[in-house]
């Protein structure tokens, strides 16, 4: 006897701010795209990204994955795990492309669509366009009409909060979905490994571990007083994702105001040699993230913490957004050669491109906190 599916959220529960919130994460986007195009790549361990020596892996298929290739991985490393690996040169216009079709199978059931890059995205379907009703239901339609379009795979996940909605994507991941209604989001988080959370890099998972905190429930066994003193600005994010609540909307189209990403060292970098040798793979793992944006700006930041904390930025504004990759590359390794030589090692380095086309300041963000008892819609 099969069991029936929960009721939909009623329009007094929506009245009160809760939210019905999917968030599509397509499935090894770049590396799926080249093998749906080269059907003699399906089902062998492909990387997009460079071969060479100061190449970066800008997506892995899950076949490369199982020898623990992963993306903003050193080629060379990627090619030591998986001998067998083989390198695509990124197409970022075709995966721009690609991506375009499915913000159109996205805006088919809603206008609330929050892009996060060209391969996920956050869909609000309180009020769906189609009048289905069903958060679960528009998810399970989206991931067909996508494979129906594009011949790729799209995981879902669906609940009441973008943090939540994030996670559950993740779960159960290729080709999955995973649904976290209403009153079960703190007992999902309470069993996750605070690694999963996002924003807990290795370092802060180790941090973490040292004090004792492995899962979402050792995080919300401490107050927000003890969050404070050992991970200062990040504390009241921790404090309520450990109890499984967001205050964030979807916010259609909301500008970015950068890209970038920072790297911090195993060991302490005291040498212009190494610390340039360093730059160059940020440089490529950064310039990846910019082309997978579409973002296009005029200043490039960089910046460098030495082993003191202190901070160093230095950043340089172009009359212009910044071109390619090279014109990138000049003025990163700029700004270094102005910082050197260092009084201190650096234990951490980072690039960000800003001042982006179109950008501006989003609303503050409002509603969606933890909900009561109660089922989201299957």
């Amino acid at each position: 006897m099969s069991t029936p599916p929960p009721p939909d959220i009623d329009d007094e529960e929506t009245a009160q701010g809760l939210r019905k919130i999917v968030h599509i994460d397509m499935d090894a986007f770049f590396a799926s795209v080249e093998q749906r195009d080269n059907p003699a790549l399906r089902g062998k361990p492909v990387a997009v990204g460079g071969s060479s020596a100061r190449g970066v892996v800008a997506a892995a298929s899950y076949e490369a994955r199982v020898f623990g290739v992963r993306s903003a991985m050193p080629s060379v490393r990627a090619a030591r795990l998986c001998p067998d690996l083989i390198f695509c040169p990124p197409r970022f216009d075709v995966y721009k492309a690609v991506s375009r079709q499915i913000r159109q199978v996205f805006l088919h059931f809603t206008p609330h669509v929050e892009p996060l890059s060209l391969d996920e995205a956050y869909l609000d379907v309180t009020d769906d366009l189609r009048g289905i009703g069903s958060a679960t239901r528009i998810a399970e339609l989206i991931r067909a009409r996508i494979r129906a379009e594009t011949g790729l795979t799209a995981s879902a996940g669906v609940s009441y909060n973008k943090f939540l909605a994030k996670l559950a994507s993740d779960q159960n991941k290729p080709d999955g979905l995973c649904v976290i209604r209403p009153g079960e989001g703190t007992a999902f988080v309470a069993a996750l490994p605070v690694k999963r959370f996002h924003g807990v890099g290795p370092r802060g998972a180790e941090k973490m571990s040292a004090l004792g905190i492995e899962t979402g429930a050792d995080l919300a066994g401490h107050d927000l007083a003890f969050l404070r003193t050992h991970f200062g600005a990040q504390a009241d994010y921790l404090y309520r994702a450990a109890r499984g609540i967001d205050l964030r909307r979807v916010r259609a189209d909301r500008p970015r105001k950068s890209v970038g990403g920072e790297r911090t060292f195993d060991r302490d970098i005291g040498s212009g040699a190494a610390l340039r040798e360093a730059l160059e793979r940020i440089i490529g793992i950064v310039w990846e993230r910019i082309e997978r944006s579409g973002a296009r700006g005029r200043t490039v930041t960089l910046k460098l913490k030495d082993t003191e904390f202190r901070t160093i930025t230095r950043a340089r504004s172009l009359p212009g957004p910044v071109p390619d990759e090279a014109a990138f590359a000049e003025a990163a390794r700029a700004l270094l050669d102005g910082v050197l030589p260092l009084q201190q090692p650096v234990r951490l380095m980072g690039l960000t491109l800003s001042a982006l086309e179109g950008e501006g300041s989003p609303p503050a963000p409002t509603g969606g906190a933890e909900a009561g008892q109660g089922s989201l819609p299957f």
